[in-house]
């Protein structure tokens, strides 16, 4: 027995030490990549991010002062042509101001994607018919099986999860939803409050709609670190070598991904593929907002506590900064030239901020959540100003904002129009708002 007891302490110890060498080596390619892109870009040194701990003495300590919130109160106008023309009409809109956002947006933010990305071949891997609470479900598990002829030493294998009601007569609508996958013993430092714990899922509200639902799993596509930039897609295409200083990042990346799911789903008579919506939540939100601006096949999308990189205002001083994406742990969303805008330019040299972004959605619906206690890093009020500076593109185009620029209380929604804010009660999480987000898209899908 004390044997038995001495071999399995070894064994977790081994487990322990191996999951420690991998942060480390993660860690430590991280280091190596970024340093890499601020010599290309050369750049000596970044200004640091926010310290986002919550204790106020801290060095460089997150500001949650709003008097000092705003150092650059005028953004750029998203219906201003780089001429210097208004943009008067729908036409001009879609014809020249939005590819002249997308330019911005590819070479300073997001990244451009390569001209030669391989082909996706989609394989239904399994078909089951399950319960989900209690309703009957056809259940696909997918793999997305990423043509790795040019450069076989990569292989990329995307995941996807596709469930629709086994009582479906017609093709339904469905929500991706972008999932995080949590290592074994994984828990939350703040779990979910007993009024969140219970009651059906975001999938089975769905389901009692008669919708569908899909889980894709980002790191499938691109992994989540800088280390991984050699692999997954984005190694795939550069076979293996360093990203250009335009190259996308992963919010791009999985953004992609969600685009080929999309493709698959217009093959599946289940789907109605003309009603697929986008939601994810934190990095997640970053990457469902880049999903929706970029692919106009979205019908609508849930973007959760997407903070800095997503809804809220580059130029804010709000919890996260663009700092703290152009630093090692998080300059791997990003294209390599957004560092330069930590380094020797500031915010406001940025020739967009995340309005624009919300505005490239338009003229579907979009609607931008978080929560209250716990949730300040993202800079849910930074989002909201955002969200309404975006309103002026959706009122070209004959749709509603958010009709007001008074920050609205919490659990107080802003849902009249394509253009929704809702702020709930709770922490860092998505499950709160799911009902509203449903019934707010029920205005717009049937």
């Amino acid at each position: 027995m004390k044997k038995k007891f001495f071999l399995f302490g070894l064994t977790v110890l081994f487990c322990v030490k191996t999951f420690a060498q991998g942060n480390q080596a993660i860690a430590t390619g991280n280091e190596a990549d970024h340093q890499k892109m601020m010599n290309f870009l050369h750049i000596t040194t970044l200004r640091p991010g926010a310290n986002g701990s919550g204790k106020p003495d801290a060095p460089n300590a997150a500001n949650y002062d709003e008097s000092k919130a705003n150092p650059y109160p005028i953004l750029p106008d998203p219906l201003i042509l780089n001429n210097g023309k208004k943009v008067t009409n729908a036409k001009i809109w879609n014809e020249k101001r939005r590819a002249e956002l997308f330019e911005d947006f590819d070479r300073e933010v997001y990244g451009r994607l390569p001209k030669n990305i391989p082909k996706v071949i989609w394989e239904v891997i399994s078909t089951t018919t399950e319960k989900n609470g209690n309703f009957d479900v056809v259940v696909k598990k997918l793999i997305g099986h990423v043509d790795n002829s040019g450069y076989p030493q990569d292989t990329v294998n995307i995941h996807l999860t596709l469930g629709t009601p086994a009582t479906a007569t017609a093709p339904v609508p469905v929500m991706m939803q972008f999932a995080f996958i949590f290592p074994p013993g994984f828990r939350f430092s703040n779990p979910p409050s007993s009024s969140e714990a219970v009651g059906p899922n975001w999938q089975q509200q769905l389901l009692a709609k008669g919708w569908g639902y899909a889980v894709m799993i980002p790191v499938t596509v691109q992994a989540d670190n800088g280390a991984g930039l050699s692999k997954g897609i984005i190694g795939l295409v550069n076979k293996g070598q360093p990203r250009k200083v335009d190259d996308w990042g992963a919010l791009r990346a999985w953004a992609w991904g969600a685009s080929r799911a999309l493709d698959y789903f217009e093959t599946d008579k289940a789907v109605n593929s003309k009603e697929v919506g986008i939601e994810g939540h934190s990095r997640y939100g970053k990457a469902a907002l880049v999903t929706m601006a970029y692919d106009p096949r979205f019908a609508i999308a849930y973007v959760s506590s997407s903070g800095e990189g997503g809804a809220k205002l580059h130029r804010r001083n709000a919890g996260e900064l663009v700092e703290n994406l152009a630093a090692s742990g998080e300059y791997h969303w990003m294209a390599p030239n957004f560092m330069k805008y930590a380094g020797p330019l500031r915010w406001n040299d940025l020739p967009v901020d995340s309005h624009e972004l919300i505005a490239l959605c338009a003229p579907r619906p979009v609607f931008i959540s978080a929560g209250n206690v716990g949730d300040a890093w993202v800079d849910v009020k930074g989002m909201f100003m955002a969200t309404v500076a975006a309103g002026p593109v959706y009122k070209l185009l004959g749709k509603k904002g958010l009709a007001t620029d008074v920050f609205p209380g919490v659990e107080h929604g802003l849902l009249d129009g394509e253009l929704a804010f809702r702020q709930h009660n709770s922490g860092h999480t998505d499950v709160p708002n799911w009902p509203f987000f449903i019934e707010f898209a029920l205005r717009y899908i049937k």
